[in-house]
């Protein structure tokens, strides 16, 4: 099972409700909420691992992950509010209030963390869940607890604007991608991260801190996959763009799902290198679900019947 562990949210679209009135409806999210979801559709056996909460909202989360196959067991339960993400747009361009003292996701401590079963092969973390407390220790505190022991994926994610102590928030990332066998992180992430310069250079000096593998996207330019004994570079296919919500997640998602396919999400076998081939079919991968969630409204990825 491939565990994803961080925020489930739920976002709160703009709408006009029949009477012409102005109206919010509810929709499923979160970045690592996105990703699970993801890698259910495509098949691959799928954990969440979150604070949830038992009320109406917290309900829809949990439903939504059972409709795409995937398994909740590990969740903590409580009374907690869900948090709420209300979305308004402004010249085009959406602007968010967060909802989220002392919700059930927000609340997860360090105390709260499950011992995760033998079936558990690799763990994936990143998205807001790490910008706030004491969530963000929680799953910190999973990730170096579980590194050496499965692989280990991070995706940062990065929302400046959510990050209440900037220093503390790079100490952190920094100490997770030295755990990480696999990081993938945005150009623009990446130049928050590391600042100015050629974005593959920069990529390039990420694996000498700990990662096996580092995956570099850079939206409708496609993305490369580099590795101590391998390149590669994947375009994006050419699409009709409605929105660019979950790309980022569905792309972990298949880099993950390919790699699991190709029998490499194994440390092991990540320490000793992805064979190009392997590597950038899973990246290949990666790009078409991605692509096909690029074309649709919202965080709506494939099923693996969408892209065979």
């Amino acid at each position: 099972m491939i565990l994803c562990a961080g925020e489930a949210l739920i976002d709160m679209l703009p709408r006009t409700s029949t009477e012409g009135e102005p109206a919010f409806a509810p929709h499923a999210g979160g970045a690592v909420f996105n990703t699970a979801i993801a890698l259910g559709r495509l098949g691959a056996p799928t954990g969440f691992l979150a604070g949830l909460s038992t009320d109406l909202f917290g309900t829809q989360l949990a439903e939504a992950l059972a409709a795409s196959g995937v398994e909740t067991g590990l969740c903590l339960r409580s009374d907690r509010p869900t948090t709420l993400a209300f979305v308004t747009l402004v010249d085009g361009h959406a602007r968010y209030a967060f909802y989220d003292e002392a919700t059930a996701g927000r609340m997860l401590t360090p105390a709260d963390l499950p011992a995760l079963p033998a079936s558990v092969r690799a763990l994936f973390c990143g998205g807001i869940s790490l910008m706030a407390e004491p969530c963000g220790s929680a799953y910190e505190a999973l990730f170096l607890r579980e590194a050496g022991a499965r692989v280990t994926m991070l995706d940062p994610n990065i929302r400046p604007g959510f990050i209440a102590d900037v220093p503390a928030y790079r100490a952190r990332i920094a100490r997770m991608i030295a755990a990480a066998d696999i990081l993938k992180i945005s150009d623009e992430d990446l130049h928050w991260l590391e600042g100015p310069g050629d974005a593959r250079d920069l990529a390039r000096g990420l694996l000498t801190r700990g990662p096996r593998l580092v995956l570099l996207t850079r939206g409708a330019g496609g993305a490369d996959a580099l590795s101590a004994g391998a390149e590669c570079h994947v375009p994006a296919p050419p699409v009709q763009v409605v929105d660019t919500v979950g790309a980022g997640d569905t792309f972990n998602a298949g880099l993950l799902a390919g790699l699991a396919r190709a029998g490499r999400l194994d440390r092991d076998a990540l320490a000793d290198g992805v064979p190009g081939a392997e590597l950038k079919a899973a990246l290949d991968l990666a790009i078409r679900a991605a692509a096909v969630t690029v074309a649709r409204a919202g965080a709506n990825p494939p099923w693996a019947a969408d892209l065979a």
